[in-house]
C-alpha cells in the first residue's frame, strides 16, 4: 500500500511540476522595474550582421537570424530575454533595398551606425479590447493590423498589433497580440539572458506617465532633454545597459 501511495504522490508532484513549468514559460517574469506587459525591445542598426556581433560581444550570447517582413524593407535576428521577453536587433533588408511605400523605417535605420534601442512593445491577450480603451481615453492609435513573418524553418508566425499616433517619439509602446498558433519568440530562441531593468527618458515625463496610466501601463518615466530608453540586461559574460 505505501509503495502505491508514494507512486501516486510522485506522479501528482511531477504533474505539479510540469504545470508550474508551462505557467513560467507562458506568462512574463515578475521583475521589480521591469513593465509586466514588456512583449520586446528593438534594437537598431544599419546592418543586421553588425548587429548581431555587436550584441553577441556583450552578451556572450548569439541572436538567430529571424526572418524578412515583406513590404516593409526590414529584417530581424532574436535572442531570448526570458518568459514572454526578447529582444529584436532590426536592420534594412537589402533585398528591399528600394523605397517601401509608406515605410520610413528602413530610411532611419540606415542612419543608424551603432546599435541603439529605437523602440518596444508590450503585449495584450485582447487586442480589440485594448484599442476601445485607447479610443475611450481619447488617445488615437493606427490600426489594428495584422502582421507576419516567415521563419527560416518555413513556419509563420502571426499577430496583431497597434500604435500610437503620437507615441511621444517612441517612448510609449506599440501593442501586440501574437497568433493562438504562434510560437512566442521568447520560447525558441537563443537564451543565456535576462531583462532585468527597463525605463524611458523624455522631455514629456508627466504626458507619457499620463498616456501611460490610461492604457494600464505602469513604467519608470524619468524628464530628460530627449526620449531614450534604457535596459539593463544580464548575459553569459555580465550585466550590461543599453539605451
Amino acid at each position: 500500500m505505501s509503495s502505491i501511495i508514494s507512486r501516486r504522490w510522485f506522479l501528482a508532484l511531477a504533474g505539479a511540476a510540469m504545470v508550474a513549468r508551462r505557467s513560467f514559460v507562458a506568462g512574463a517574469e515578475n521583475i521589480p522595474g521591469v513593465p509586466t506587459d514588456l512583449d520586446h525591445i528593438l534594437l537598431g542598426v544599419n546592418d543586421l550582421d553588425h548587429g548581431i556581433a555587436w550584441m553577441e560581444e556583450r552578451s556572450g550570447v548569439r541572436a538567430v537570424f529571424g526572418g524578412v517582413h515583406p513590404g516593409r524593407g526590414t529584417r530581424n535576428a532574436l535572442l531570448s530575454l526570458g518568459p514572454r521577453r526578447y529582444l529584436e536587433i532590426i536592420a534594412p533588408d537589402p533585398a528591399q533595398a528600394g523605397a517601401v511605400p509608406g515605410q520610413d523605417l528602413p530610411t532611419r535605420l540606415r542612419t543608424i551606425q551603432e546599435p541603439r534601442l529605437i523602440d518596444w512593445a508590450a503585449h495584450t491577450n485582447d487586442l480589440g479590447a485594448l484599442a476601445q480603451k485607447a479610443a475611450a481615453a481619447g488617445i488615437a492609435i493606427e490600426g489594428p493590423r495584422d502582421g507576419s513573418r516567415a521563419r527560416p524553418d518555413g513556419k509563420m508566425l502571426r499577430w496583431k498589433s497597434f500604435s500610437l499616433k503620437d507615441d511621444s517619439s517612441g517612448a510609449l509602446p506599440f501593442f501586440i497580440e501574437w497568433g493562438r498558433d504562434s510560437v512566442h519568440p521568447s520560447q525558441d530562441s537563443p537564451s543565456g539572458c535576462r531583462l532585468l531593468q527597463f525605463s524611458v527618458e523624455s522631455p514629456k515625463a508627466k504626458d507619457v506617465a499620463g498616456a501611460a496610466g490610461k492604457l494600464g501601463l505602469d513604467f519608470s518615466v524619468k524628464p530628460g532633454s530627449q526620449t531614450r530608453l534604457h535596459a539593463r540586461i544580464s548575459g553569459k559574460k555580465s550585466e550590461f545597459e543599453l539605451a
